[in-house]
């Protein structure tokens, strides 16, 4: 096994080989007994698949036997798992961390946020360190229902003694060089000059990486740099903790050295530039495996617990420059030979671990993706072909772009001035933010119904819109943030081929030909939509405490039950109420309080009626979309009436009954509070009842 040759110091380096954590991890308390979590590994995948998108080949997990092995063999496999609404890296992954949806975290759109600002609206990035503001206001980025900074996901395990580290992960670290280090070092500071002086250093030395260190931690202790880690709206306070921010000072406390290298699992000093070359540090939010993996397993060697990282895809083209495009369709050489190259990674990754006595005896590995993808191509060449044995290759492939607001003027004459953020399900912020049943904002919405785009992979022409979502159903699927300004007048959900972005002005008139919609070979798969393909992902859990199942089915579960099922299983708590809830069915009894063992098969029956209420693609959350919402919107004023008053009832009924539901399954998980069978039963029902009222 090929190790990472660390510039530590020699007593560290024997730990290591001894297969002992540095003796600060001791006082780490996860769990309270001596044979529960004493790590936690949680990667999060970009796009990374279960399913086959092509019959013949084998998919992105079936190319990873490594993994996949791994989470079949040693825990279990959630093959039935979901996103929220809407389906992006950046709401996928904060829902994930926190187990709250999108309306109470402040990010439920994608990648970019826009908020109307005088009368516009303005463009900011979903990526900003969690004590940002929005772009220029002074309301948090990650807003709360109280309006203030959702507490951070690092709190509980600081408090309980543990250092938190992140690679590449959403918002726990710097995601730009402005914004974020003028909010903890200040505009003044050496971090800020530097990046003024040179960029790309600042870049390699501060993104991307961030060690949230406990009271006492002797990485921060050891360190002249670290920084007080501000939590200021935190519930119950949190003063006296310290952070490193980005690999320029995390590193020399990892290395107990001065050296700023980490190696990836290659050996390779992981830079922002090709094989080792360029600055060292942080290689960009698209990282490899052996990179997130090496850094993580520096950290976890270094006497950091509990450890996030985030992977890049497997199907852009990251490792072949000579190839013209940008992404692979399902089989080709390209796609294979990174795929292997993601396989591999994790056969040294557990190896070196399980060296390092981490393993799932005393770690619980927390692996999934953030989305799935919609293939934009055509079928492949030759007919098929399986990617091992003979290669595919697909002269139809890409998304299909086109400029929206280009459309409502060449097939509508309707010239009216909106933002959207470019994706294929695009929010529309209209100027000056007319109201719900305002005439603009009812014609564009019915004019969206009834856009038609002209698709190359098909090669004809088709109707865009498969949904629509104004304010109401945005309600009712979690999307409306305590921040009113960030709530687009309706998001159009598009044929998922489709990619839309805005002309500058002047815009020109473009209508359902083929020289308005552009197919573009650098991006060939698309997310954000509802579409199962986009949404429906996986899980995988093993460790301490997790049945092994191997792949199941069984359970509808989404993003938001990460967070619970994590801290029940640490035996820690955070200061608010989840959205999701602990998959218990998966958990050993030993893992499980009595009042989780106790009535666990009415539990598990009121756990899912709850999802299908309460998840936006639980059964609720994808009728309304899907029905009755784009009825709605594409309906003249009188239907609108009425069926907006129908989401609202139903939205209402909703949370009253979701609400006393996540009640009995957050008492009974984390405060030991027996539940009450006749409540319980009567909540099923009602629910039952809601259900059957929109069949």
């Amino acid at each position: 096994m090929r190790r990472i040759a660390h510039t530590a110091v020699g007593a560290l380096m024997a730990l290591s080989a001894a297969g002992a954590a540095p003796a600060f991890a001791a006082g780490c308390q996860l769990a309270s007994n001596s044979r529960g979590v004493k790590h936690i590994v949680y990667i999060q995948f970009d796009n990374v698949h279960l399913r086959r998108d092509n019959l013949n080949v084998p998919s992105d997990l079936e190319q990873m036997p490594n993994l996949l092995h791994f989470m079949e063999q040693q825990g279990t496999l959630l093959t039935n798992h979901h996103t929220p609404l809407i389906s992006h890296t950046s709401v996928d992954i904060l829902t994930s961390l926190t187990g709250v949806y999108g309306e109470k975290m402040g990010i439920p759109i994608g990648n970019t946020i826009l908020y109307f600002s005088g009368g516009s609206s303005k463009f900011t990035s979903s990526f900003a360190y969690w004590t940002d503001n929005l772009g220029v206001t002074s309301v948090p980025q990650m807003v709360d229902q109280r309006g203030k900074i959702h507490p951070a996901p690092w709190v509980p395990f600081t408090r309980a003694g543990c250092d938190v580290g992140a690679f590449s992960v959403a918002n726990i670290e710097f995601e730009n060089t402005t914004s974020d280090i003028d909010n903890v070092f200040g505009p003044t500071s050496p971090e800020h000059n530097e990046n003024v002086a040179n960029h790309d250093l600042a870049v390699a030395d501060f993104e991307g990486i961030a060690l949230h260190c406990a009271k006492g931690s002797p990485l921060c202790g050891g360190s002249t740099h670290a920084a007080p880690d501000k939590l200021p709206d935190e519930p119950g306070t949190y003063k006296g903790f310290q952070a490193l921010f980005g690999n320029k000072y995390l590193a020399p406390a990892l290395n107990h050295s001065s050296s700023i290298i980490i190696k990836d699992l290659d050996g390779v000093a992981i830079s922002d530039g090709p094989g080792g070359t360029g600055n060292p540090g942080f290689p960009g939010f698209d990282p490899s495996p052996s990179q997130t993996l090496g850094y993580l397993a520096a950290m976890l060697e270094a006497g950091v617990p509990v450890v996030y990282g985030y992977i890049e895809d497997a199907h852009d083209n990251h490792d072949f420059p000579s190839d013209p495009d940008g992404a692979f369709g399902p089989g080709e050489a390209g796609y294979v030979a990174q795929l292997k190259k993601f396989d591999a990674a994790f056969g040294k990754f557990f190896t070196r671990l399980a060296a390092d006595k981490i393993t799932t005896d005393n770690t619980l590995f927390v692996i999934t993706s953030d989305e799935n993808d919609h293939f934009a191509g055509a079928a492949p060449t030759p007919a098929g072909c399986d990617g091992a044995v003979t290669p595919c290759t697909y002269p139809i492939k890409g998304e299909v772009d086109a400029n929206l607001n280009s459309l409502f003027l060449g097939e509508f004459m309707n010239g009216t001035h909106f933002n959207i953020d470019f994706d294929h399900a695009p929010g529309i912020w209209i100027d000056g933010n007319p109201a719900q049943t305002d005439p603009v904002t009812r014609k564009l919405e019915q004019e969206a119904a009834n856009l038609q785009g002209f698709d190359p992979i098909t090669g004809g022409t088709n109707r865009i819109t498969k949904a629509l979502a104004d304010h109401a159903e945005q309600a009712l699927l979690h999307m409306v943030t305590s921040d009113p300004n960030r709530t687009p007048n309706f998001i159009l959900f598009a044929n998922p081929d489709y990619f839309f972005l805005t002309m500058r002005s002047p815009v020109l008139p473009c209508t359902a030909i083929p020289s308005c919609f552009k197919e573009t070979r650098d991006h060939a798969w698309n997310h954000g939509g509802f579409q199962r393909e986009i949404t429906h992902t996986w899980l995988g859990l093993a460790g301490p405490g997790v049945r092994e199942r191997g792949q199941t089915g069984e359970i509808f579960s989404d993003h938001t039950d990460i967070r619970p099922t994590i801290m029940s299983l640490a035996h820690l708590k955070d200061d608010y109420a989840h959205d999701g809830r602990v998959l218990f069915e998966v958990l050993t009894r030993e893992a499980l309080p009595d009042s989780l063992r106790d009535n666990q098969d009415l539990l598990a029956r009121l756990a899912a009626a709850y999802k299908q209420i309460n998840a936006p693609l639980g059964k609720l959350g994808f009728k309304t979309l899907t029905g009755i919402s784009t009825k709605a919107l594409r309906g003249d004023n009188a239907a609108y009436a009425a069926l907006e008053d129908k989401i609202v009832d139903l939205t209402k009924r909703r949370d009253e009954i979701a609400g006393k539901m996540i009640t009995i399954l957050e008492n009974a998980a984390f405060h030991g509070r027996e539940i009450n069978e006749e409540v319980a039963e009567h909540l099923i029902e009602q629910a039952e009842d809601l259900l059957e009222s929109i069949e």
